[in-house]
């Protein structure tokens, strides 16, 4: 069993103890994502749909890093600082994800520097 360490390619600041992706027998493991300016780290604020489709543009490099597709994502897990904006939520995630959706778990979290929203998923990579 191989690891291996899959980085966000536009990311040249370090925000954690984590790496943005790791590769295994795969399956690809992307650590949760906002809405972040990956050069400086600043959060981009923005509406909860500006703020999700950032977000999910950057599981999707991480997934592109790793030599997959949106369509290898199997599972997302969702987390909003608003539980209400669920509705705006779902249709701005609802028109990033084509065919066959990722399975997904959605809760209300406490999110850091006042994110509405953070999202990490699976993703099955073919060899």
């Amino acid at each position: 069993m191989g690891k291996k360490e899959i980085r966000h390619p536009d990311k040249s600041v370090v925000t954690g103890a984590y790496s943005s992706g790791v590769l295994v027998n795969g399956m690809l493991f992307v650590s949760g994502q906002g809405p972040l300016d990956l050069a400086t780290g600043e959060v981009k604020r923005g509406t909860i749909e500006e703020e999700t489709l950032l977000t999910l543009a950057h599981v999707r490099k991480i997934v592109e890093a790793a030599g997959g597709t949106v369509d290898d994502i199997v599972k997302c897990t969702v987390h909003l600082s608003n539980i209400n904006d669920f509705e705006r939520y779902d249709a701005a995630y609802a028109s990033f994800f084509t065919g066959i959706r990722p399975a997904r778990t959605t809760v209300q979290s406490v999110l850091t520097d006042g994110i509405k929203v953070e999202i990490d998923a699976i993703a099955v990579i073919a060899k």
